[in-house]
Parts: structure tokens; C-alpha cells; sequence
């Protein structure tokens, strides 16, 4: 299957809202994740008039994790909301920086913001099936990255689908698996899911909403091509996404952890590894006598040994030498055969 993706694992620092609605936190986390060496920095963007509506109540974590002056989730939104002028503002900012803005619009208002100024575009766990976004999204022929997170296979499915149908190659689609928790307990990872998802033909990615790394360096282990993490400045800050967030220098140590799994995963072809050809002559073995051996005498178990190094006669020869072949010549004790 041709990739939608280069072969280099893409690491996306999720800023989210955690930038609390400041374009100056905004900007600081976008230095903040090209320093710790992402690849994309995505901010989530909306109009919260055409996202929620009023009275919707938080989600138990959001009521955790943000000030109880805020009682529903329009007022939750409504503070954390990026101007238009901001949005244009970041993605400049980000091209400055040498970084790719990427986003998750949640209306199309927002889509029409950042359609063209994006390679690739994410669609929320919440609106796998939200099929009018995700039809606004199709025309544009980016990149979709889904994320699964409040999916079963069967909506996956019914979402993918559609968008082949008209006209989606699948190397366009990358399945985010992720748990919609925040964070997430390590017995509700599922990382096998990325094996299940890559099975069905597409590439897979790994949004992690855990508290550590171990769970995005088993992703990657598994085959995933793409590492989503939120990052934040501090993790004691309020709003709803910092406390499963990672601070820059938790992201750096991601990214440097993903490089170094990435290179070791290597390729899967079999063979002598480089640096351990060096070792082949020592750590092999040849056939020896094992004691003196006269000219025409049957060698046999008695008189032969496997020894290092291997510099004569593989011992793969053993059973055909084995009392079958004779000594062309008289063996000292500790000879080559």
C-alpha cells in the first residue's frame, strides 16, 4: 500500500485549547513545540455558537479541571475561542517558525478559516459522524486524519466508506486510535487496535491521552505512523486538557524516545547486523580434532569437536562427516578440519 505519510514517524503537539484562549500562551507553546521537535503543531478551532449549545453540561474531567465559575460547557468553549484574526495570526506565525499548522475544525465557518493554509486536516473523535463537517472536509482532497476515540469499527467503517465512495483513496485516511478519556486508564489503552485498524488497509496513528510515554512508544512499536500528544507549559494550569498534557521538556523526551524506537524498529529484512560482523568469526564455531587423527581414519564423534572461531569448516558439515568421511591427511590435536 502506498503511504499517505512520509516514512518519517509524524509527531503532532497538540495545542488544543491549552493556549486557555491567550495568543501569547498560544505562541509560547508553538516554540515550545518546535524546540521539543514536533513535526505539527494543531489547534483546535471553532465558532461556539455552531459547536454546542447553551447549558450542555461539562464532562466530568472539564468540571475537574476548570474554574467552577464556569458551570456548562458554551461558557467552557466560548473562553477558550480563537478569533479569526488569531487563527491567521498563528498560522503565520507557524510559518515563521518553520513548523506546520495543523487544525480540527468543529463547524464549517472555522473549516472556510484554515482551508487553505493546511496539508492535512483532523477530525474529531466527536464528529466521526458528523457527516456534514466531514462532507465539507472531503471536498477540499486534504489528507484526513480520523480520530476513533468515541467509535466503534462499525461507525470507522461506515465513515471510510463514505468518503472512498466519493472518490477517497485510502492512503488519504489515517486512523487516529485514541481513548476519549483524559486521562486515560492504562487497562482502556487498547493498543491493539492499531494492529486491528491497520489490518483493514489503512495507515494508524496514536493519539495519547496517557500520562506518560510508554503507551506512544508501544504505539510506535506496533506500526503507528503518526503520535498525537497535547503539550501544555504547565500541567497545574487550569482548563480542561492540561493535566493529560506533557510540559516541553515531557515532549522533548517524547520525541527524542520516538526517534530512537523509530531508528531500532529498522526495516524487515533479516541479516548480519553491521557493527555485529566483527563478532562472526569469534562467537561461530568449525570442526576441530579432538584428538590426533590418522590419514584415511573415519571421522566420528570421538575425534571431532565444534570450536571457536569459525574460520574452517561450518559444523552444519558434522552429520556428514560424521563416521562417512575419511582424513585425507594425518590431524594434530586441535586442528582445523
Amino acid at each position: 500500500m502506498q503511504s499517505g505519510l512520509n516514512k518519517k514517524i509524524i509527531i503532532i503537539a497538540e495545542i488544543g485549547v491549552n493556549h486557555n484562549g491567550s495568543l501569547k500562551i498560544a505562541k509560547k507553546l508553538v516554540d515550545g513545540a518546535k524546540k521539543a521537535g514536533a513535526d505539527i503543531v494543531k489547534f483546535q478551532v471553532y465558532k461556539t455558537k455552531f459547536l454546542v449549545s447553551k447549558k450542555t453540561p461539562l464532562a466530568k474531567y472539564q468540571k475537574k479541571n476548570t474554574q467552577k465559575k464556569i458551570v456548562d460547557q458554551f461558557d467552557l468553549l466560548k473562553k477558550y475561542e480563537l478569533s479569526e484574526k488569531n487563527i491567521i495570526f498563528l498560522i503565520n506565525y507557524c510559518k515563521k517558525k518553520k513548523i506546520e499548522f495543523m487544525a480540527t475544525p468543529f463547524d464549517r465557518e472555522s473549516l472556510k478559516i484554515i482551508k487553505n493554509n493546511v496539508k492535512r486536516i483532523k477530525i474529531s473523535s466527536a464528529d466521526i459522524d458528523n457527516f456534514e463537517l466531514i462532507n465539507s472536509v472531503r471536498q477540499l482532497k486534504k489528507q484526513i486524519i480520523l480520530s476513533t476515540g468515541l467509535s466503534n469499527f462499525n461507525e470507522i467503517k461506515k465513515t471510510t466508506n463514505f468518503l472512498i465512495k466519493k472518490g477517497y483513496k485510502k492512503n488519504k485516511i489515517i486512523l487516529l486510535h485514541c481513548t476519549s478519556a483524559y486521562p486515560v486508564p492504562v487497562d482502556e489503552i487498547n493498543l491493539k487496535s492499531i494492529n486491528f485498524l491497520k489490518s483493514k488497509g489503512f495507515e494508524v496513528g496514536f493519539s495519547d491521552h496517557t500520562a506518560g510515554n510508554d503507551a506512544a512508544i508501544a504505539a510506535v512499536a506496533l506500526g503507528a505512523k503518526v503520535i498525537e500528544k497535547h503539550i501544555t507549559l504547565n500541567k497545574k494550569m487550569s482548563g480542561p486538557d492540561h493535566k493529560a498534557s506533557a510540559d516541553i521538556n515531557q515532549f522533548k523526551e517524547l520525541v527524542k524516545s520516538i526517534r530512537t524506537t523509530e531508528i531500532a524498529l529498522g526495516n524487515e529484512n533479516k541479516t548480519i547486523a553491521f557493527s555485529a560482523k566483527n563478532n562472526f568469526f569469534i562467537a561461530r564455531r568449525s570442526l576441530f580434532s579432538k584428538k590426533e587423527i590418522k590419514k584415511g581414519e573415519k571421522f566420528n564423534s570421538s575425534n571431532m569437536i565444534c570450536l571457536r572461531p569459525a574460520k574452517g569448516k561450518s559444523p552444519t558439515n558434522w552429520l556428514k562427516y560424521l563416521d562417512k568421511k575419511k582424513a585425507k591427511k594425518n590431524y594434530k590435536i586441535g586442528e582445523l578440519i
